[in-house]
């Protein structure tokens, strides 16, 4: 059994991205866990309330064998935030499965984990994606490595499966 993080934002996470990636990773019996800027409540875009067990800065990555950075409206707060790519850097630097959709591969991008790689993102930040030296296809779920990126709600389903292939690797 895995334990994975999920980041997700205060207020307007999107909820789909949050509960189909969360579901099926419980599903397959792991553990999963949420963070985000701060403890509490988070609100989704789509009304969704969760409850928040972890401070971006009381997380240690090394305890996870994944992180998701979930995304919607609400996780641009972390596109240029040195806390979330701090964190994203880390899990890269020790091989763990690293996951972000919509928004949210500009989090990976700006922390510099997506020079080189094939990757996926919601429309608006295919250019940011580009500048940091990522290749953007038309797929809506791509996999590079141990790092699966996703264009948006859509993808949420097949995110979810190709993470769990990341997160068994």
């Amino acid at each position: 059994m895995a334990k994975v993080l999920m980041i997700i934002a205060p207020e307007n996470y999107q909820d789909k991205e949050f509960n189909t990636a969360k579901k099926i990773l419980e599903q397959a019996g792991h553990q999963v866990f949420v963070a985000s800027k701060y403890k509490g409540e988070a609100t989704g875009q789509l009304g969704g309330v969760c409850k928040v067990g972890l401070s971006l800065p009381e997380i240690l990555v090394d305890e996870y064998n994944g992180i998701i950075f979930v995304g919607g409206a609400g996780a641009s707060i972390y596109i240029d935030d040195e806390e979330a790519h701090q964190i994203a850097r880390l899990a890269n630097d020790l091989g763990k499965a690293i996951g972000a959709i919509c928004v949210a591969p500009s989090i990976l991008a700006n922390a510099g984990i997506l020079e080189g790689k094939k990757a996926s993102v919601f429309p608006s930040e295919e250019e940011n994606l580009r500048q940091k030296g990522a290749e953007i296809l038309s797929s809506d779920v791509m996999v590079d490595g141990k790092i699966v990126t996703a264009s948006g709600p859509y993808a949420a389903a097949d995110f979810g499966y190709k993470f769990l292939e990341a997160l068994n690797q």
